[in-house]
């Protein structure tokens, strides 16, 4: 079976992820928070790297319980900065918890996180190569979410969140998850 070039066949997480997650439409509010936290971990790493960790950060970070991170304060702070299953930056750490808080305010603007996001796209799927990292609407998405205040947003993570959430579909075309546009 044909995969994406940047699937590693040795690591069965990265086979399932890219089998069973990623690029698959997502609306779910937990799910699409959880993602983006860990698109703010993998700034500057590789995504196996965080893929690898994921259930240490599940863990850590209350199994994602939007409601408990924007309450964490300097003890849990303290607590994450010594937990070696995760990627210990405490710049991260704080947006997570900076952005937690933005995120349920866009939430309650939008009645949901799947609203705003998808309605960049008149919730639609892009169908775009593979070959970039970036794009006018990856532009414009984190221009907005970071005018409302959001942290570790950059263009290229805010096109590698679209990618995983499915609102950008770049499967390469030898593979078996790439959908023809005809």
């Amino acid at each position: 079976m044909n995969r994406c070039f940047w699937v590693n066949e040795k690591n069965p997480l990265y086979i399932k992820y890219h089998d069973e997650e990623w690029g698959e439409e997502t609306h779910d509010d937990n799910l699409l928070f959880e993602l983006l936290i860990l698109e703010i971990f993998q700034a500057g790493l590789s995504w196996e790297t965080i893929l690898n960790k994921r259930d240490n950060f599940k863990i850590a970070f209350d199994n994602f319980d939007i409601n408990k991170i924007i309450k964490y304060d300097n003890n849990k702070i303290n607590e994450l900065m010594q937990n070696k299953g995760i990627i210990r930056n405490k710049r991260k750490i704080n947006a997570v918890i900076n952005n937690a808080k933005i995120f349920l305010e866009i939430k309650k603007e939008y009645q949901s996180f799947n609203n705003y996001i998808w309605c960049f796209t008149d919730n639609k799927v892009l169908y775009i190569d593979s070959s970039v990292t970036k794009n006018e609407l990856s532009d414009k998405i984190s221009k907005d979410l970071k005018q409302r205040g959001l942290k570790f947003i950059g263009t290229t993570i805010i096109y590698s969140y679209l990618q995983a959430i499915g609102i950008i579909n770049s499967h390469d075309k030898t593979c078996f998850k790439h959908k023809n546009l005809l």
